[in-house]
């Protein structure tokens, strides 16, 4: 239970509300009252039915699909509290989109993961809390405090329970360059060691795998990466260790998109399992046998905890 000086309060847009949920059953405290819904038109109503004045506010709220609403939910019930003359006002997104957006990759590129960080900014947002940002620089594109929880912990726990840490066949396997830190600092966890795949990208949502740096044959691979969406990268990957000698692939991410075929692809691929993080609610279409989701709540909980009794929120980041 939280006890402080101020008041404290959870509220949820409609992204996630089964996260949010039970992040407040965690700190034992209710769903803030307030109704999101739209108009005829499409536009979306906002109706906050209890006072937040002086209390610190805490918005859960991903900006997955679809991506656009989500967003605005947001940001109009920010505004909201804003004007309700709350005391703090706590983004919680644990998806933050339009992430990949965020450098020109060629001429007259946006940058959106900018402009997405200014527009929650002039909300009204004080601090944002996320998790696993797909790139690192964008808590640099806020004005504010960005506190980006690591989803590596979660998922070591989950294979170290089953017994990969005892092994001497696991090999974690980074499916990209940019995914070598997350996968290192993964692999430390169950001390393994790692191997790289060279991959080259043709066009969005679409990859080649190159070459496999490591050695993975005969051993049992563990793909991860921050997010998973059409699963392309994922499959092609966990295609190419097995033809190259490997004996079993599992893959992890924190944010399961699993947008266009990506069920399909996974369960033509060799992938024997996929574990995924709640950041994103999946509908039931969207659950599958080989589908393992764990829960980020506990992590979520207890750095609003932190963020409300004004103690370090650093120790979660590696916890």
């Amino acid at each position: 239970m939280v006890n402080h000086g101020r008041n404290i309060k959870i509220f949820t847009g409609n992204s996630n509300p089964k996260l949010a949920a039970d992040i407040a059953d965690i700190l034992g405290l209710p769903i803030g009252d307030s109704q999101v819904t739209t108009f005829s038109d499409g536009e979306i109503s906002v109706n906050i039915h209890e006072t937040v004045r002086g209390a610190d506010v805490f918005v859960i709220q991903s900006t997955n699909a679809p991506v656009n609403d989500n967003l605005m939910e947001l940001l109009i019930m920010i505004d909201a509290f804003k004007r309700a003359s709350a005391g703090s006002i706590t983004a919680v997104m644990p998806y933050y989109g339009y992430a990949r957006q965020d450098r020109k990759a060629k001429a007259r590129d946006p940058i959106t993961a900018k402009l997405v960080a200014d527009i929650i900014t002039t909300s009204g947002a004080d601090r944002v809390l996320t998790m696993d940002l797909h790139a690192a620089q964008i808590q640099g594109y806020f004005n504010i405090p960005v506190d980006n929880l690591m989803g590596t912990p979660i998922l070591a726990k989950y294979f170290i329970q089953n017994g990969f840490k005892d092994r001497d066949d696991v090999v974690v396997v980074a499916p990209d360059l940019g995914s070598v830190a997350r996968s290192r600092r993964f692999a430390d966890k169950l001390h393994a060691p790692i191997a790289i795949i060279d991959k080259r990208r043709q066009k969005a949502n679409c990859s080649e795998v190159m070459n496999v740096i490591g050695d993975i044959k005969g051993k049992t691979c563990i793909m991860m990466d921050d997010m998973i969406d059409t699963a392309g990268t994922i499959t092609n990957g966990a295609n190419a260790l097995v033809e190259l000698g490997a004996k079993d692939v599992y893959a992890c991410c924190s944010h399961g998109v699993l947008s266009g075929p990506a069920i399909e692809r996974i369960n033509n691929s060799v992938i024997k399992k996929l574990i995924s993080l709640n950041t994103i609610d999946l509908p039931e279409d969207k659950r599958f046998e080989k589908l393992t989701i764990l829960s980020v709540a506990p992590i979520l909980a207890e750095a609003i905890k932190r963020i409300y009794e004004d103690v370090s929120v650093s120790k979660l980041f590696d916890e």
